[in-house]
């Protein structure tokens, strides 16, 4: 029997979109993942596709949606489920971000991706061609007022609006929490680590362990029926069980909403019902009696406010309910909240190494040597093969230039399986502590600027403050494969001119598309950048050679000999 690592449980009865979902998630998905419908009490129409990643189980009579749920879970044998709607589009490769998530975050989470709008179809005159956007089916054509209309399916996930935060007010009712999205620990969170905390969610989407799954009785049908309170409930359960539920702003799935009479809900919704499902969750989480819960709901009102539908009376309020409801100890044993159980997983570094193989040996040899002591992944580009320092791409046919160089570089970025790189030139020396850098921003270029120049034929070292070098850039992989992209493009198109530079993020001059930002640090033992005779760049070795003389700030020259932190063994290998 075939392991799957995700099983995704859709509930289905009626769903007349369902085996445009099903094809979109096979799709979008890699082979460790499964899909698990089940048919409530009707047969899908239009079919099924066959699939061996797909399993198909049909029930006579209908069993309602968190039954149907329950019973695709009882059928997985994955660590992880996803339970998601008949009418979802997932990004590619979301079951692999989603995994990414948990590895972050840990298991004591229910995850959700961002949320788009999916733009399901549209209407059509077919005898005219106009078409209106999906909604209620129009009586008549608006341009030429015919009735020859039909649906034409597009399919599409809308890039706006996005759905990223989500609370519930007090009676309780589902609320969109765009408000949040505006604090500065939800940007931190983002910035941080890419997942961001929400009060509840929206009850499309949601993926969590199988064993979370049936340990918190996620789908309750006994208490909540078939239908509703959804986001709350699942949302509610992790909170207040010392849980966390979190939104993977790395990729997104989209979702058709039942917003007109065409598409309405596939199970009969009586507004008792709804109103009953409402009244369990308040009763259940506002009263403090689900026995799981070691939270008052107050603590995650504290954690949220100001939050839509709770005024300060509310909130108060809610804390008098609580003081007589001490059964699970809530009150008593009360401690202080600590941070969100994010776990950081440390980011993977490597090194990718350019070469134009018309450097002197000596010098070659031992900045290669040096960099093997480092003991982080190297992906080599060369001229020339290379097939004993790292993982060696030898470009043929190039000649060394500066559209050259910069393909090199990405096709060693391309080539790194690491999450953060270290751009690595074959005329430099790099101390032990610039690898101990990591960059606080994803989107940013950061250069390490304690970095001497030396002279080859003498041992002449220079020093200014300031000196963001293309061989001093630490990055995030993605960042800088999409700037090199661009760039190479650029050029191809345009040729090369002075004013697109060589360090990116360092200037405006062109208006790139992938727009970054640049930063600095210093590492603890200077970088060694040795200048020599057969350099792609010229050296200056005079201030009356800066065209901006706040580039000479620090100015410091000295002997390479005399400069701290380095082996004088290693140095004089450089050094004519």
């Amino acid at each position: 029997m075939k392991k799957y690592s995700i099983s995704v449980l859709i509930p289905a009865r009626n769903e007349e979109f369902l085996a445009k979902t099903v094809e979109n998630i096979l799709e979008n998905t890699e082979e460790t993942t499964e899909v698990i419908a089940v048919l409530d009490g009707e047969w899908a129409n239009p079919g099924l596709p066959d699939n061996e990643r797909l399993t198909v189980v049909y029930v006579p009579k209908s069993i309602g949606q968190r039954g149907a749920t329950k019973l695709a879970c009882r059928l997985s044998k994955s660590k992880y489920i996803i339970k998601c709607d008949a009418h979802v589009t997932f990004g590619r490769g979301l079951d692999k971000s989603m995994l990414e998530a948990f590895k972050k975050a840990g298991d004591n989470s229910v995850i959700i991706p961002v949320m788009r709008n999916l733009w399901a179809f549209d209407w059509k005159c077919h005898d005219c061609g106009w078409k209106k956007y999906q909604g209620p089916k129009p009586e008549k054509c608006e341009n030429c007022g015919g009735v020859n209309i039909k649906r034409k399916t597009v399919w599409i996930a809308k890039k706006s609006p996005q759905s990223v935060s989500y609370c519930y007010d007090s009676e309780p009712h589902f609320q969109y929490f765009k408000e949040y999205a505006k604090r500065p620990e939800y940007k931190k969170d983002l910035e941080e680590t890419g997942l961001t905390k929400t009060m509840s969610i929206q009850g499309s989407f949601f993926m969590m362990t199988r064993e979370k799954y049936w340990e918190l009785d996620i789908d309750d049908d006994k208490g909540f029926g078939s239908w509703g309170s959804m986001g709350i409930c699942v949302a509610s359960k992790f909170w207040l069980s010392g849980g966390q539920v979190l939104v993977n702003h790395d990729t997104y799935y989209s979702h058709l909403f039942r917003t007109q009479k065409d598409f309405g809900f596939p199970y009969p919704q009586s507004g008792r019902a709804v109103q009953n499902a409402k009244k369990m969750a308040r009763d259940l989480f506002f009263n403090n009696k689900w026995h799981l819960q070691t939270k008052p709901l107050s603590w995650l009102l504290d954690k949220f406010k100001p939050i839509n539908g709770w005024t300060d009376k509310e909130i108060e309020e809610q804390k008098e309910r609580e003081k007589n409801h001490l059964k699970f100890g809530i009150q008593a044993n009360k401690k202080e909240e600590p941070s969100v159980n994010i776990v950081k997983k440390e980011p993977t570094k490597g090194i990718i190494y350019y070469t134009d193989n018309q450097l002197k040996l000596k010098i070659a040899h031992a900045v290669q040597d040096q960099l093997r002591t480092i003991g982080l992944p190297i992906v080599s580009s060369s001229l020339k093969p290379m097939p004993h320092f790292g993982k060696n791409i030898h470009l043929k046919g190039l000649k060394r230039g500066y559209l050259s160089m910069f393909k090199q570089i990405l096709v060693a970025l391309k080539n790194s399986d690491t999450d953060i790189v270290f751009f690595c030139e074959h005329d430099c020396l790099y101390s032990q502590s610039h690898f101990d850098f990591i960059p606080f921003k994803k989107d940013t270029f950061y250069y390490n600027t304690n970095v001497w120049k030396i002279r080859a034929e003498d041992g002449h070292a220079l020093y200014y403050n300031n000196c963001r070098q293309v061989s001093g850039i630490c990055v995030y992989k993605e960042a800088a494969i999409k700037h090199y992209e661009e760039r190479v493009a650029y050029i191809e198109k345009n040729g090369y001119n002075r004013n697109i530079g060589f360090e990116p993020a360092t200037s405006k001059r062109v208006q790139w598309k992938n727009e970054y930002q640049s930063d600095v640090w210093q590492s603890e033992v200077p970088n060694l950048d040795i200048c020599h005779d057969n350099n792609l760049t010229p050296n200056r070795w005079s201030k009356d050679l800066f065209r901006n003389k706040k580039n000479c700030e620090g100015w410091t020259e000295c002997n390479v000999r005399d400069i701290k932190g380095w082996d004088l063994d290693i140095v004089e290998k450089v050094l004519n």
